[in-house]
């Protein structure tokens, strides 16, 4: 009984083959897309859905998709009759593509004919030959002797049915007879995307326009003509095949006028949607304008930061002539504001005296919900500098010691700033003197706002006791 089960199932399998081997192509193209539709996610994927009108015969029949993605995930792709159910029996996703080297594979041990030209007559010689390997260029058997390289033309009877000229899937189906419209999805690699920004500053330095684009970069290996487009920001798990364990490594010490992107939430990641359709090409990178918001107000803020070793020890100048950081500061609320910022870059502009917009920064963004902050850092104060020194150290006990500091802050400018001084603390501590009153920002954070008059200078001192 097992025996005759074993031989009807081999004998259906050995049935469906040949069928499928003797079943009809049908070839679809670009031109037969009558919708498409691409998502573009942050981490070089995309989901891809078109619909194509083709025209069936009766039975089973294979459907050649050609124009699809080179990084098509074959796992993930899914077709479906619109109108009418198709019944979907194979699946096959043809990436190896035709070249003179990739044909010349296909055919060995198989006959091909040599065609030589007489160098002074120019007269045609055809032979037979058989190719016996391409390891290094080819090796042909001819009747009476082997060569190797190419001796001449080299001419084939035909391309093999699982080399195609460009990425193909083939589906082997049945269904109903006539035209009818289907839908293909898949996911790809290949396609990504970024937010860009750029703020321009204005002359009091107190407000800035804002202008977001979306940079597009489609390395899938397919265009995409007329597509809906939409973006999804935030990050989307993925199941990743497992990687071999590696030894663990040491690190290395314009304004926007196009309609913008409409955004919706999509459970716990945002959709922008953009209601003009576009052209993707391949190989192809292209902006689309985000938002355009219009004098959005900034803050300026000079930060200079300490380390912690310097409550370990004796060290006497911690630094001359340091540079604040410049940071800018823009509340994501409000106004033409107050919208989900995908995460990109930044680039700050600020007018010089005839006008003109000088670039003087740029920093990275995450992903930023509305009513948050965002600091952008742009670069060092050139007009302010710091001293810092240590004028005391006292050892009260084995794990508890008594340091003091002075900084000096001096500022160059026609205008008076304020630098935040913030110093990270180690251990349990607590700040016994201080010249001006500082605040806790959290269990490791120290801060001062000091307050340095134009062309002239502040102090400030502080004595901290640290426990370890």
């Amino acid at each position: 009984m097992t025996r005759t089960l074993l031989f009807l199932v081999t004998a259906a399998v050995a049935a469906a083959a040949a069928a499928a081997d003797t079943a009809p192509e049908i070839v679809s193209v670009a031109a037969d897309r009558e919708a498409t539709a691409v998502t573009v996610y942050n981490d070089d994927l995309a989901l891809v859905k078109e619909r194509r009108r083709v025209t069936l015969p009766a039975g089973q029949v294979r459907l050649a998709l050609r124009d699809v993605a080179a990084q098509l995930r074959p796992e993930t792709a899914l077709l479906r009759g619109q109108d009418r159910p198709l019944a979907l029996l194979e699946q096959n996703f043809d990436f190896d593509l035709l070249t003179p080297e990739k044909l010349l594979e296909k055919y060995v041990g198989r006959e091909v004919t040599v065609i030589r030209s007489h160098p002074t007559t120019g007269e045609e010689r055809r032979e037979k030959a058989t190719v016996l390997a391409t390891n290094g260029g080819p090796v042909l058997r001819f009747a009476d002797r082997i060569e190797t390289g190419a001796p001449g033309r080299i001419v084939f009877d035909g391309v093999p049915a699982n080399l195609r000229d460009r990425p193909t899937l083939s589906v082997l189906l049945s269904g109903r007879a006539g035209a009818q419209p289907v839908e293909l999805s898949y996911l790809t690699g290949g396609l990504s995307w970024q937010a860009d920004y750029v703020a321009n500053l204005s002359g009091d330095g107190r407000s800035l326009d804002l202008n977001g684009w979306v940079t597009l970069t489609n390395r899938s290996g397919a265009g995409y003509e007329a597509a809906t487009l939409q973006l999804v920001a935030g990050t989307v798990n993925r199941v990743r095949a497992p990687q071999p364990r590696m030894l663990a490594r040491p690190a290395a010490a314009p304004k926007a006028m196009a309609m913008e992107a409409a955004q919706e939430a999509l459970m716990d990641y945002h959709l922008y949607s953009f209601e003009r359709p576009t052209t993707i090409a391949d190989n192809q990178t292209k902006q689309l304008a985000l938002l355009s918001a219009g004098n959005v107000p900034v803050r300026r803020e000079y930060l200079l930061a300490g380390a912690d070793y310097y409550y370990q020890g004796r060290y006497g100048e911690l630094g001359r002539r340091l540079k604040p950081a410049v940071f800018l500061e823009v509340e994501n609320r409000g106004g033409q504001m107050g919208r989900p910022l995908p995460a990109g870059v930044v680039r700050v502009y600020a007018k010089d005296s005839r006008g003109a917009a000088q670039f003087v920064g740029e920093d990275r963004i995450e992903h930023t919900a509305k009513n948050e902050k965002l600091k952008l850092r742009l670069g060092e104060a050139f007009d302010i500098t710091a001293d810092r020194k240590q004028t005391a150290y006292r050892k009260i006990a084995d794990n508890v010691v008594e340091t003091a500091y002075r900084i000096e802050l001096r500022n160059a400018k026609d205008e008076a700033v304020t630098v935040r001084v913030q110093e990270p603390l180690p251990g349990d501590w607590e700040i016994v003197q201080e010249s001006l009153k500082g605040t806790r920002e959290s269990a490791r954070i120290v801060a001062w706002d000091v307050t340095v008059p134009a062309g002239g200078a502040a102090v400030l001192e502080y004595t901290a006791r640290v426990r370890w």
